[in-house]
């Protein structure tokens, strides 16, 4: 198969142009496209909730937020299949929430209390929902990738069609895993979706300044791998280009590296002071927000009204205050279970 290697936003720079939204709501229900600018608005709001919860003492560790890249996370997580694996990094919240993991057990997970999706051991960076293969949220930069390729060889031997998503920051493709991981999907055959979520800043280093090649969809051509790159601020375009990806993992068993070009509005985490970057830089991509922008397409599409937005604006609000009640009101790990999930024991070995 001849790698597909077309630059989706129709630049090679990573400077945010205008968002040129793809025509072809027909292709959708009303009631999708509502329930992807739901989803897009309920990682909103999480978060912001995630952050005055931080500020108040009330979250503790790190904490690092998917606030500005919410389009992305919507348009890829969203062509997966329940039964399709998605292994993730340490910026998670969203992606756990878009896979189906409840609200509520996420925000318990960053309180530390023992309701959480890691009965509060393993906090904000550590979230996992087996039973909906959210295969995790992973602290090591690309530690997710070889786990992910482990996972295509497992669907491949198995037999079934179902594929694998692994997404990671454009900070983690500098490193001897990414490059091990393409290798072996490529080889092997396997049918994995690798899902870069460039947000211009691998914690405070622009990505230019850290990668020889900054177009982070060209590093595919090295095993040749079907790439794009798309715009990560245009929910419909990301859904688009992941579509073929994923096609490309089911039915021709090939992986495929997608770069989404996205940023992040607030800090790497929430103890960043952000000093790396201008505030002209940060007003420019604020003006992409993908949230009201995809509000303005549905609306000048006559698909929905500013009373159907303020209804998701509500129950949005309800579902994260019921998160914070859940949180706070759920006990913390008893000492009794101290030693639990740390050593499994093969009683029938000796």
């Amino acid at each position: 198969m001849e790698p597909d290697r077309k630059d989706a936003t129709g630049t090679t720079d990573q400077r945010p142009g205008e968002t040129s939204f793809d025509q072809q709501l027909s292709r959708y229900s009303r009631e999708e496209l509502l329930q992807w600018a739901y989803q897009m608005l309920l990682i909103r709001l999480f978060e912001e909730k995630t952050a005055e919860m931080y500020t108040r003492a009330r979250i503790g560790g790190f904490v690092h937020l998917n606030i500005g890249e919410e389009a992305t996370i919507v348009g890829a997580i969203s062509t997966l299949r329940p039964t399709d694996y998605l292994y993730s990094n340490y910026r998670e919240h969203g992606h756990a929430l878009v896979k189906g993991v409840e609200p509520k057990r996420i925000m318990a997970e960053l309180y530390g209390r023992a309701t959480g999706t890691s009965s509060g051991r393993g906090g904000s960076m550590h979230l996992i929902d087996v039973e909906r293969r959210f295969m995790g949220g992973y602290a090591i930069v690309g530690g997710s990738q070889p786990l992910a390729v482990g996972a295509g060889i497992t669907v491949t031997y198995k037999g079934t069609d179902d594929i694998v998503m692994v997404i990671f920051g454009e900070g983690a493709t500098n490193g001897g895993s990414f490059f091990e991981s393409l290798n072996m999907a490529k080889l092997w055959r396997l049918p994995v979706v690798f899902l870069c979520v460039n947000n211009q800043y691998g914690m405070g280093t622009a990505v230019a300044r850290a990668s020889a090649v900054p177009e982070i969809y060209r590093k595919a051509c090295a095993f040749d791998i079907a790439s794009e790159r798309v715009d990560g601020m245009d929910v419909l375009a990301v859904r688009e280009v992941v579509s073929r990806a994923v096609a490309r993992a089911r039915e021709a068993k090939e992986p495929s590296l997608i770069e989404a070009l996205t940023y992040r509005f607030r800090g790497h985490s929430m103890s960043d002071p952000q000093r790396y970057r201008t505030e002209e830089e940060v007003k420019v991509w604020r003006a992409r927000d993908p949230i009201p922008a995809f509000r303005e397409l549905l609306k000048k599409a006559g698909l929905a009204t500013d009373a159907d937005f303020e209804r998701q604006q509500q129950e949005v609000a309800r579902v994260v205050a019921e998160a914070v009640d859940f949180a706070e009101h759920s006990p913390a790990p008893g000492l009794d279970t101290l030693y639990q999930h740390v050593l499994v024991e093969d009683k029938g070995a000796c």
